[in-house]
């Protein structure tokens, strides 16, 4: 029997959810306040630990909307706690989009919450659900980049001005390629309840292959061109430029050596 108990603890915030949030904090803090004696080293675990709590946050708006929808199992399968460990595929979810940011700097989208979409009606109810995780890797993107946008950055140190804008990227190529009408992706589950029942027939197949042929996709030179062109002028309209990312990720990448911190420059 589900009892008001039970009910509450299914939504009780993990503390490895918790313990995560406070290391993303405390690297922060030491990114800000320039304690850390390699600053690039405070912000390789300011991003990582920041870029893994939206993807909790990611998968946490998947199910949070699909209980309301009337997905009711969400809440016994751990999927509301925020604990990454609960996800169907905490490989795909966590471990890989964390190693694509270190190796390129992509905010590679997961996915692991297995909904149960056969106690969801209503096609608007499924896109939502669908739509909910990239839209959340937005709201993120928004709220790194409000200093930015609302000419706040006096007295914000530079290091952690980058920090910023490169969790920022990463936020903005995260939503863009979640919400790609490509079959495993986001963006093709905000379609689908829309589609004819033969067009998903001959899709489905292609489901499991969808992230991988997106990436393969942008080995391309022109292809890679032209995603990051369209990441770019997302972030210009957020005020972030090209300078801001770039000292950003070369700061993450702590193990190529920490760079001279340089002095910005209005471009």
């Amino acid at each position: 029997m589900t009892t008001a108990t039970s009910r509450r603890g299914d939504s009780r915030i993990s503390p490895v959810f918790i313990g995560i949030a406070a290391i993303t904090a405390v690297a922060g803090w030491a990114v800000w306040t320039d304690y850390a004696s390699q600053p690039g080293f405070a912000v390789f675990l300011f991003v990582t630990g920041a870029w893994v709590v939206s993807l909790c946050l990611h998968e946490y708006a998947h199910a949070r909307t699909a209980l309301h929808g009337g997905d009711i199992s969400v809440g016994a399968k751990g999927y509301l706690t925020l604990n990454p460990l609960k996800y169907t595929h905490a490989l795909l979810s966590i471990v890989l989009p964390v190693l694509f940011v270190i190796m390129g700097g992509i905010g590679l989208p997961g996915g692991a919450v297995f909904i149960e979409r056969g106690r969801i009606q209503g096609r608007w109810k499924h896109s939502l659900i669908s739509a909910a995780g990239p839209l959340t890797n937005l709201l993120f993107a928004l709220a790194c980049t409000a200093p930015f946008w609302l000419h706040a950055l006096d007295g914000v140190p530079d290091t952690f001005r980058y920090a910023l804008a490169f969790l920022a990227l990463l936020q903005v190529t995260a939503a863009i390629l979640n919400f790609l009408p490509v079959p495993g992706l986001d963006g093709y589950g905000v379609i689908e309840p829309w589609l004819s029942y033969k067009v998903k027939r001959q899709l489905e197949p292609y489901a499991q292959f969808g992230l991988l042929i997106v990436f393969g996709l942008l080995w391309i030179p022109s292809v890679n061109r032209v995603f990051f062109d369209v990441v770019d002028a997302v972030l210009r309209a957020l005020g972030v430029n090209d300078w801001d990312t770039y000292w950003g990720q070369r700061f993450y990448r702590f193990w190529e050596g920490t760079p001279e911190i340089p002095v910005y420059t209005q471009p």
